[in-house]
């Protein structure tokens, strides 16, 4: 198996990887557009911010999996990943203390004003009396909006500083909020007016883009802090720098439209030169911990692909198919049995959706089951089961 690692890994990640028999090859400074031309024959191939376009995956004669060491997967084309049947797996929740923390950092900062502080010690201004007027976060109210594992981490943390925790996400019951210790908002147009502090821990899909409207920043209380260090394209961002530009409310935000892919580059954002907002360089994820707990599990993927073939943390696997029915066919466990039932199928333009085949133990007979995107004509069934000395069974259903 070939692996092209085209983002930054530990020395020790590669040492492992080639231990288990793997041919690693290692341009961790590979940009977007050059992707296409080094692919080559890998089989796997390991980013974290860079972008994966759909050259890359048109050209990549062998590759069959990309694994983005880290958690969110829009850097990646997955339309382009579903067209060629290459799989898409990620490093969920191995980051998630990394970025609570550091939206906690800037919770404090902003509360503190601490890089104003720095910025004029260092510039041998001493000026304490602007900078003991802080209101203190605790007792107060933060609003969380995504209740992941990023989401629980930053509300816990919320909770040891005394802050109160108004949430909402998608899949937060009242059971999950009771057992959180936290109140249940109906919706963000519910939580937003209600809250202090605001702190964003969705992932970026299709419905959660904007999810965050002008209309609901212009109901922030005065003087509120936004946090987010999710993902820019959540939040109406033009809307959030008029609001923060006027002195309505201060931001923190570790995630700006136009980031430059490169580690160093120029960068122009109009949000990112307020003063009342305090920015990071999208690092939410980047401490050591995180860095080798995301290596690791980067390792146990390839790994379990390698020895298995299966692929852990399968994101682009179809959570709902066309199937409509289901043929479950018990049989004797010998060869060309499952042949026969397939050809059946195909005979009558029946395509398979899903198949699953398990075995009895002493491995004389199985079980398999079969969805199907429409219903086969009765004369199949019959067919397959005419087969007596090789099908006990076949029963159809409907899902």
């Amino acid at each position: 198996m070939k692996v092209l690692l085209a983002d930054s890994l530990p020395q020790r990640t590669i040492d492992q990887l080639q231990s288990l028999g793997v041919q690693v090859v290692n341009k961790p400074k590979l940009k977007a557009e050059e992707l296409a031309g080094a692919i080559e024959d890998a089989d796997v191939l390991v980013v974290r911010s860079t972008e994966v376009h759909a050259d890359c995956i048109s050209s990549a004669k062998n590759l069959s999996l990309i694994i983005r060491a880290g958690a969110g997967v829009n850097n990646i084309d997955m339309k382009a990943a579903n067209a060629r049947g290459i799989s898409v797996s990620n490093c969920p929740g191995k980051n998630s203390i990394a970025v609570a923390e550091l939206a906690m950092g800037l919770l404090l900062s902003l509360d503190r004003k601490i890089p104003d502080n720095v910025a004029d010690l260092r510039n041998g201004k001493w000026n304490k009396s602007e900078y003991s007027k802080a209101d203190g976060v605790f007792g107060k109210t933060v609003g969380v909006i995504g209740v992941g594992q990023i989401g629980k981490e930053f509300i816990y943390r919320a909770q040891a500083f005394g802050l109160q925790v108004i949430a909402w996400s998608r899949s937060l019951t009242a059971e999950k909020a009771e057992a959180l210790g936290v109140q249940k908002a109906a919706s963000i147009a519910e939580l937003i007016p209600l809250c202090d502090i605001i702190s964003v821990h969705l992932a970026l899909k299709p419905e959660t883009k904007k999810i965050i409207t002008k209309e609901m920043i212009g109901t922030m209380k005065p003087k509120a802090i936004f946090l987010n260090t999710s993902r820019w394209e959540v939040v109406d961002e033009d809307a959030l720098f008029v609001a923060a530009k006027e002195g309505k409310i201060y931001v923190g935000a570790d995630v700006f439209s136009d980031e430059p892919e490169d580690k160093t580059s120029p960068f122009t954002n109009k949000l990112a030169t307020l003063p009342n907002v305090y920015g990071t360089h999208h690092i939410g994820a980047s401490t050591e911990q995180a860095q080798n707990a995301i290596a690791d599990e980067t390792i146990a993927i390839i790994k379990q692909y390698l020895e298995r073939g299966t692929v852990k943390n399968w994101v682009n696997k179809a959570k709902t198919t066309p199937a409509k029915y289901q043929l479950v066919v018990r049989h004797f466990d010998k060869p060309g049995v499952l042949a026969n039932v397939f050809d059946d199928l195909k005979s009558a333009q029946i395509n398979i959706q899903e198949v699953e085949n398990l075995i009895f133990e002493g491995s004389l007979t199985a079980c398999c089951t079969l969805k199907l995107d429409a219903k086969p004509p009765e004369r199949t069934i019959e067919s397959i089961a005419a087969r007596t000395d090789e099908v006990i069974q076949a029963q159809l259903v409907a899902l």
